[in-house]
């Protein structure tokens, strides 16, 4: 892996050297299932008699001509070729063999368990370009693009221009592709295989006609919902066009569902490739289905952020995705009118930001990005989710409208470059006339998340009322990142009716800076039975509830008229339940309660997560195997009692299967599957009967027979990689001997496969399954780093912790904390990126061991 970085210097060096012009990428894809051709022919300009390198990853290189010389192709040597004495105008020609990957990175091969047909794919974010064609790989050295593909003759191959001309040759087809804008190496694609899909058309507001294709793997073909893709899209390039008063600035735009992906999606110009899960074979709950229509928005937001002004280094991520994933939820709400949407960003997207927020590892939202190795661990919820959410304190800062104006600037004064944050910051501020210097530094430039806790003083009257006499806010700041920051936010009170119904009495806009923040024009209000800081979620920092909002919310929670007042009293507790500062059981009491009438897909989607999570890592050991029966049957129980074909009713059921332990539990779960003892109105497809499988598999209830006949019924790629993650989460010596042989020792799966056998493998209720892997785990860390690829050492340095083994030390005869740490002080010298994702694992050991302590004193 150090053979294969780039660091920030370097990457600036070069771009201080030469100048890229157009690139010709020829690939040969009928060669077999290894090996590809790739040629490459670059056109650039360089400081005369400077001397760089070009990137590539390949098996082997053939022939290199730098400006009508052929070099000897021994000068590569590991990912680079150097080129010295340049002149002004110069042309570089790479003829090598390029590798197919199973690992979601560079060119990656599939082959379709149902009809046996290969599908092909391409993900080069953030430098896997190379592994593809030569180039070099950096944003800031855009260029056009133009491929040449040789396929076999029953393919489609996609890239991000349309093909100017396909040509028949002797079984095989030669796809020759219009000339791309200039665009970053990492933005280009290529798609090839039989895919299957529709086609459509859009107006733009230009009056260019938009060609559109919606496309997934021919055995998926039929669950392809493409008018729904379609109408998302649609409704997405009309709302961005007019908001950035900037037509869509390329040619076409299709999207590609691909098989084995590692991300949610990826933004290639023209060309946006999408996990295939998103193609539902049958039921989903509504979560997945809102992730879904965010995705697309995200991806199609990013056409301007990021595809058509793009970072100059990685530094500035965030201005791809912060950007994007704050666009695509405003899209949501104001362009599709999805009245839950800022709902969904507050349940999901702030607390991923919060939770990686207060981490070890925490970073400004400008992260420092040393090399390539620093940013492929920087997709994290800073980058995404906190700068997000710290763009809608900057829109209540400088306005809505202003904020648009200073975007709209942006993209003409940059459109087809390379920018960084001050040229944003610059547009922002003569739109608004503000100076934005200090925000900058205060939210984008510094780390950590505050802490907003209300102090109240009240008076009662002859009649017993209460009053309040003095209210403020107290800002408390980690000792590691002691910022203090201003907020714009709304303090609430919310009443109980005379029906039991808790609804929103009074709300008053304040301006919150400093340690302690008085707000005299509330002080006379009544006390009401909630106090909400934060209301309406414009404020990025944790929210503490009173000890009477904290009591009656409790109790009452499950009777907020408005879904975002529930949220946040209920990310309030997980928070305080996460800190150690108040007992998983009363968490999972104000849980299973809000879960009683909570009805919007995501909110529930992330409760019933931390559900699972305070059962399995936060409550007491000593208390746990009676709390998980519990909440199973209370979790059972709802799912039984959910209407029909709801998503509550598939949501709770799938969380009820993860819990399920005792005999009763099992062969009620096992019910809603076989037919024995189905739930009313429920649809018992293939994803369902996985999904209790696994539940199943934890609690020890399935058997390699049992695997193979639901896999003899699935025999599709989905099947093939659930079957792994039910055989890695038998509770047997066995299966997990087989995941360590299989994932650790010689990489034997591909990518999804991969990760699912490592979840699989570190889920357990019996903690004598993990404790041998302990020391195993921890030696194995520099060797799988070196020896994978990125995304496959990520997967395994984060899944297959052994965390469930946190606060077991007596059951498991080991201290996973004390050996974590203990490596981490004998590993200095480990990469900055593998060290950052070991101290964020023993982070969440440690919080895991502090809420077991605090629960334990109740």
């Amino acid at each position: 892996m150090p053979a294969e970085n780039l660091t920030r210097a370097e990457a600036a060096e070069r771009a201080s050297a030469i100048a890229t012009q157009s690139y010709r990428v020829d690939l040969d894809l009928t060669r077999g299932p290894e090996i590809f051709g790739t040629t490459t022919t670059i056109a650039f300009t360089a400081r005369p008699g400077a001397d760089t390198f070009v990137d590539l990853i390949a098996p082997q290189v053939h022939q290199i001509v730098l400006n009508g010389e052929e070099l000897d192709p021994a000068i590569f040597l590991d990912s680079r070729i150097p080129l010295t004495g340049l002149q002004e105008s110069n042309e570089l020609r790479i003829v090598a063999d390029g590798a197919y990957m199973t690992t979601g990175e560079g060119l990656h091969r599939f082959v379709d368990p149902i009809d046996e047909r290969v599908y092909l794919y391409s993900q080069f974010e953030v430098a896997d370009a190379r592994r593809v064609f030569a180039c070099f790989e950096q944003p800031d050295l855009k260029a056009e693009f133009s491929f040449v593909v040789a396929a076999p003759e029953d393919w489609t191959v996609f890239s991000n221009q349309a093909a100017a001309r396909v040509d028949d040759g002797d079984g095989s087809r030669t796809w020759t592709f219009e000339p791309t804008a200039r665009i970053s190496t990492y933005l280009t694609a290529i798609v090839a295989g039989p895919y299957a899909g529709t086609t459509g058309e859009l107006t733009s507001r230009d009056g260019r006609t938009i060609p559109l294709g919606v496309y997934a793997r021919a055995s998926l073909a039929e669950h392809l919902d493409a008018e729904a893709i379609f109408g998302v899209t649609r409704a997405g390039f009309a709302f961005y066009e007019e908001s950035f008063d900037r037509p869509y600035p390329f040619d076409k735009y299709d999207q590609v569902f691909v098989p084995e992906f590692n991300a949610g999606a990826m933004e290639n110009v023209g060309l946006v490739t999408y996990l295939e899960n998103y193609v539902f074979r049958g039921p989903v709950s509504g979560a997945i289905r809102e992730r879904r229509v965010i995705t697309i928005l995200h991806e199609l937001a990013h056409m301007w952020f990021g595809d058509l002004v793009t970072m100059r280094w990685w530094n500035d991520l965030w201005l791809n995705e912060s950007f994007a994933e704050y666009a695509s939820h405003l899209a949501a709400a104001d362009g599709l009118g999805i009245e839950d949407a800022w709902v969904t960003f507050s349940s999901l997207e702030k607390s991923w930001a919060y939770d990686q927020d207060q981490l070890p590892t925490t970073h400004p939202i400008v992260a420092r990005i040393e090399d390539l190795e620093d940013v492929e661990v920087n997709f994290d919820g800073i980058t995404y989710a906190k700068g997000s959410s710290v763009l809608t304190q900057l829109v209540a800062f400088v306005g809505k409208e202003q904020f648009l104006a200073g975007l709209r600037q942006y993209f003409a004064k940059h459109a087809f470059g390379n920018t960084e944050l001050r040229d944003l910051l610059v547009e922002l501020e003569a739109a608004s006339g503000r100076d934005l210097t200090s925000w900058s530094t205060l939210w984008l430039e510094s780390a950590g998340v505050t802490t907003l806790t209300p102090e109240v003083e009240t008076t009662t009257a002859e009649d017993g009322t209460e009053t309040i006499k003095r209210l403020a806010v107290r800002q408390s700041v980690p000792a590691e990142h002691p910022v203090q920051r201003p907020h714009r936010l709304a303090v609430a009170g919310y009443d109980l009716a005379d029906d039991g119904i808790v609804t929103r009495t009074w709300s008053e806009e304040v301006d919150i800076d400093g340690e302690l923040t008085e707000l005299p024009a509330l002080a006379g209000r009544p006390w009401p039975h909630i106090l909400l800081v934060n209301d309406e979620d414009m404020a990025y920092a944790k929210v503490r509830l009173d000890p009477r909002s904290l009591a009656t919310a409790t109790k009452h929670v499950a009777r907020f008229v408005d879904p975002l007042p529930r949220t946040l009293v209920l990310a309030s507790a997980w928070d305080m339940t996460r800190d150690g500062q108040w007992p998983a059981s009363r968490y999972l009491d104000l849980a299973v309660r809000a879960l009683e009438s909570e009805k919007q897909p995501t909110a529930m989607r992330v409760l019933l997560a931390n559900v699972r999570t305070a059962v399995e890592r936060y409550a007491d050991p000593a208390i746990r195997d009676q709390v998980r029966p519990a909440v199973a049957d209370t979790l059972i129980a709802l799912a039984s009692a959910a209407e029909g074909g709801s998503d509550a009713q598939l949501q709770l059921s799938r969380a009820a299967a993860q819990l399920a332990v005792t005999d009763e539990q099992i062969a009620t779960v096992r019910g809603w599957i076989d037919g024995s003892a189905p739930l009313v109105g429920q649809d018992v497809d293939a994803q369902q009967r996985w999904e209790v499988l696994r539940g199943l598999a934890l609690a020890g209830a399935v058997s390699e027979e049992d695997i193979e006949a639901e896999l003899a019924a699935d025999p599709s790629a989905t099947g093939r990689e659930y079957a792994t993650w039910v055989r890695a989460a038998r509770p047997t010596p066995e299966a997990k001997a087989w995941v360590w042989e299989n994932v650790v020792e010689r990489a034997g799966l591909p990518n999804t496969q991969q990760r699912y056998a490592a979840t699989g493998f570190a889920d357990v209720r019996d903690v004598s399954l993990l404790a041998p892997y302990v020391e195993r785990y921890l030696d194995s860390l520099t060797r799988v780093w070196a020896e994978q690829t990125n995304e496959m050492a990520q997967n395994i340095v984060t899944l297959a912790y052994p965390a469930a083994l946190a606060g077991r030390e007596a059951e498991a005869g080991v201290d996973v904390v004390a050996a974590t740490r203990g490596w981490l002080e004998s590993h200095t010298e480990a990469p900055a990126a593998l060290r950052r994702l070991v101290a964020e694992r023993l982070d969440a050991a440690e919080r895991s061991v502090r809420a077991q302590q605090v629960d334990a004193q109740g």
